[in-house]
């Protein structure tokens, strides 16, 4: 695949910087590594939450995943965090962002039931598949839930992902309870679906996820085209034949996938977190599809790595939610830096445009002020209070945009104290100039508005014409005033003209 902009460069910079900062952000100091021992020596004590700053070989330990457990557990979180980023870019997209919330919680009542019927055939409540079989089943129900509520009502789609949450989760509660009351078997270690318990994940658990991951990501790239109609254009997709639900079905069964084998790592309450916040985050670097797939698929992979990693060397700290944690930290990274729609690019992007349309309407304030006086604008120009009085700036906002345009040589002010403009300037006022006047004859022309009042309608327009527009405008106008480089005002311009009795 061919990149044609710096997206995933930039996130492959993201992803260094969180691998660094989760190397030394651990890494020891000078002082020795230390934990608190109670009952003899080599033993930690039961009750022991404290932090502890591990050695440096404990961390190339983690980093190089020398131990089996943390082999296990870092790839399977990995491989979870890139389904799921993978997915979730869809669920964004379709605008279905709490749909695997209502989902996460409908498989609750569905490992509950699984336990009491495993225990009732003689068989182990606590087996993997078994409770894993009943998530889904659940899980299924919970979604065609929402989506007959939606298609049958009147009701909403957020109405509907409310009571079916709600609903099911309940149940789900209520059914922990009579587990909790079996003389056969009691819910100790159901719980951990809830919260997630990813320091117990076996090697047959990271294989399933492998699993998964592989037939969500190989559905992805077969159905990109239909699951990007059905994200952008659905009404399209219907009215040329799309089986839109059948789609809608299969996402959701994909997303039930992830949902269904992450709920041992992160939990159903967490596991929400994890479909949608990589995808948030990697909204923020591209405008492509394709890039924010990708994007999204390795903030995930990157959030469940850095998670499981500081889990593994902070045994204190739950994975699960340090796993949420970072995946958040890279969303707030990616909202302040993201190339695309990052705050700070649209920070300076903003700047940029103020400083453009305050440096044009200066060269236009200049530019209308001679032609007023019947001057050339190069030989003769406004004081500085001629020019206020053209543009409502103070005295110190005037000052900051004539020095700025004396930067770049397009005014300069001549000893008596006037401005006027240098050639390359001549040409960048009289462009502007001219934009303006041709959207304001076409707003008279065409939208009938007043020409004493098109002027401002005009002054916030004129700024952002493409050439596009500007060639459609000049075809609209060129047969009432031809052979024109600047059109005439429609309304009085310069303030000799103005103040004219």
């Amino acid at each position: 695949m061919r990149w044609r902009d710096g997206n995933v460069m930039m996130l492959f910079r993201i992803a260094i910087f969180a691998i660094v900062l989760s190397v030394f952000g651990f890494a020891d100091s000078a002082s020795a590594f230390a934990r608190p021992q109670a009952g003899g020596a080599g033993q930690s004590s039961i009750n022991d939450t404290s932090l502890n700053v591990p050695t440096r070989n404990e961390v190339a330990r983690v980093i190089f995943l020398r131990d089996y457990n943390t082999r296990v557990v870092v790839l399977g979180t990995t491989l979870l965090g890139l389904a799921a980023g993978t997915i979730g870019a869809f669920m964004l997209l379709r605008k279905r962002a709490l749909m695997g919330d209502a989902l996460s919680h409908a498989t609750l009542p569905g490992i509950g039931l699984a336990f009491i019927v495993a225990v009732r055939m003689g068989g182990d409540g606590k087996s993997l598949p078994v409770l894993l079989t009943g998530a889904v089943i659940t899980g299924v129900l919970g979604v065609l839930a929402v989506l007959a509520i939606r298609n049958f009502t009147r009701l909403k789609e957020d109405a509907a992902l409310g009571i079916v949450l709600s609903v099911f989760f309940g149940a789900g509660v209520a059914i922990l309870g009579v587990i909790q009351k079996m003389g056969t078997g009691s819910a100790a270690g159901l719980e951990s679906f809830i919260y997630g318990k990813t320091a117990s994940m076996l090697s047959s658990d990271a294989w399933l996820i492998a699993g998964a991951a592989v037939v969500v990501i190989v559905a992805c790239i077969l159905m990109f085209k239909e699951f990007t109609l059905l994200c952008f254009d659905p009404a399209y997709a219907i009215s040329e034949g799309w089986p839109v639900f059948m789609l809608d079905l299969i996402m959701m069964a994909l997303v039930v996938a992830v949902t269904v084998i992450g709920l041992q790592a992160v939990g159903l309450i967490l596991i929400i977190a994890l479909l949608i916040t990589p995808a948030a985050a990697a909204r923020f670097w591209t405008e492509r599809l394709s890039h924010m797939i990708v994007a999204s698929a390795l903030i995930g992979a990157l959030s469940g790595w850095i998670g499981a990693a500081a889990s593994a060397l902070q045994p204190n700290l739950p994975a699960g939610a340090i796993i949420v944690v970072t995946a958040a930290f890279l969303f707030v990274l990616s909202m302040f830096l993201g190339s695309k729609r990052g705050v700070l690019r649209r920070l300076v992007a903003h700047r940029y445009l103020a400083r453009n349309i305050a440096r044009q309407n200066l060269l236009r304030a200049i530019f209308e002020w001679s032609e007023a006086a019947g001057k050339d604008p190069r030989l003769e120009g406004p004081s500085r209070e001629e020019i206020l009085l053209e543009r409502s700036w103070s005295p110190a906002q005037l000052k900051r945009v004539l020095d700025r345009a004396e930067r770049d040589e397009l005014v300069y002010e001549v000893a008596d104290g006037t401005w006027r403009v240098t050639d390359v300037g001549l040409t960048d006022a009289a462009r502007t100039v001219r934009n303006h006047r041709l959207w304001e004859a076409y707003l008279i022309n065409y939208a009938d508005i007043a020409p004493s009042h098109v002027d401002r309608d005009a002054d916030t327009i004129e700024h952002v014409l493409g050439r596009d527009i500007v060639s459609k405008l000049e075809a609209l106008i060129a047969e009432q005033q031809p052979g024109l480089v600047v059109p005439p005002s429609p309304h009085l311009v310069g303030v000799k003209t103005r103040m004219a009795p």
